[in-house]
């Protein structure tokens, strides 16, 4: 069976050439997603308000792809600055609290100042 490409229309996408997310056997990758909004190509200022974004982001992706949060088993953070870090634990709860997959926060230079968090997921389509 062919891999199934996911798009949002990111520019980024086109630019660079990657897919938000790729369904293979089962699984459902999603690239490294950022606080931009991919309608508008706006982004927060605020650490927790881009988390927030990226996890829609991820979300609609997962969705698209026939999964949901629900089904994440990894998730990986990338931060520039470690301090912002705490800010983002209320959204990754209110996101992933209930399902609690194996994470990872790393922190690197993102491709733009603006990026204060990108963040990674790996999921499991849910069995029939």
């Amino acid at each position: 069976m062919a891999d199934r490409l996911i798009s949002t229309g990111s520019p980024f996408e086109a630019e660079i050439g990657y897919s938000r997310a790729v369904v293979a056997d089962g699984w459902v990758f999603v690239a490294g997603t950022t606080g931009f909004d991919y309608a508008t190509m706006e982004i927060a200022e605020d650490v927790a308000a881009q988390a927030e974004q990226a996890f829609r982001t991820i979300s609609a992706a997962l969705q698209e792809a026939g999964a949901s949060m629900a089904d994440v088993v990894r998730v990986r953070y990338i931060l520039p600055v470690a301090a912002d870090w705490p800010a983002c634990w209320p959204v990754t709860r209110k996101w992933l609290g209930a399902v609690r997959p194996a994470s990872t926060m790393m922190v690197a230079a993102l491709q733009d100042p603006r990026m204060r968090i990108e963040i990674e997921v790996t999921a499991r389509l849910p069995h029939p």
